[in-house]
């Protein structure tokens, strides 16, 4: 039997887009990624100098949250309430406490999403990450190398790949981040404060 061109035509066009919806269908869709808070966070040793010489002190900044869109992006608020600051302040005086709530930097940086669905069980990746900071009305730029690690189906594991250290003359410079190291009887730092990051991202 013969089909009118007309209709060969239309048969056509409805096999194709049907094949090509088979085909959309049957991608895999990019796992919904967002960090654990209960398991993600931030360590960081400042050196505080004093006359009898270096003293260390590990601060932490914990329960990260923020979710990984679409294309990728990861947009990470800090607070002043997420630091062990506040457990070693107490009740902070009445000009601070205002800013416990307040977002201090917001961290934006770009995940390869099709690199972290792409990870097997057990397999490790690195990728250099750059990390926008937007603190005090400023935008810098930050590189930071990280090691991604799929511990199971619906878990990565994230941490630093390499030694990281912020700027200590920079941090005193910063007016908010200077009157709380003051509060906390720093009154003089390092040059560096190494940090180290280990942080979850679950699919949920």
């Amino acid at each position: 039997m013969r089909f009118h061109p007309v209709l060969q035509s239309q048969t056509r066009s409805l096999t194709a887009l049907i094949a090509s919806m088979a085909l959309f269908t049957a991608l895999p869709a990019h796992a919904d990624w967002q960090l654990a808070p209960e398991q993600s966070s931030v360590q960081a040793t400042i050196v505080e100098i004093t006359p009898n010489g270096p003293v260390p002190h590990n601060h932490a900044v914990r329960q990260l949250q923020g979710n990984v869109s679409k294309d990728g992006t990861l947009t990470l608020p800090l607070r002043l309430r997420q630091t062990d600051i506040m457990d070693r302040l107490g009740k902070l005086p009445p000009w601070l406490s205002g800013v416990a709530d307040t977002t201090l930097a917001t961290v934006v940086t770009q995940l390869p999403p099709e690199r972290l669905d792409a990870l097997a069980v057990g397999e490790s990746m690195t990728e250099t990450l750059m990390l926008g900071v937007q603190a005090d009305g400023q935008n810098r730029q930050e590189p930071l190398k990280a090691r991604f690690t799929r511990e199971s189906d619906d878990t990565i594991r994230v941490r630093n790949a390499e030694r990281v250290a912020l700027d200590g003359r920079e941090l005193m410079n910063n007016q908010t981040v200077r009157s709380i190291l003051l509060l906390l009887g720093y009154e003089e730092i390092g040059d560096e404060v190494p940090v180290e990051l280990d942080a979850t991202l679950v699919d949920r």
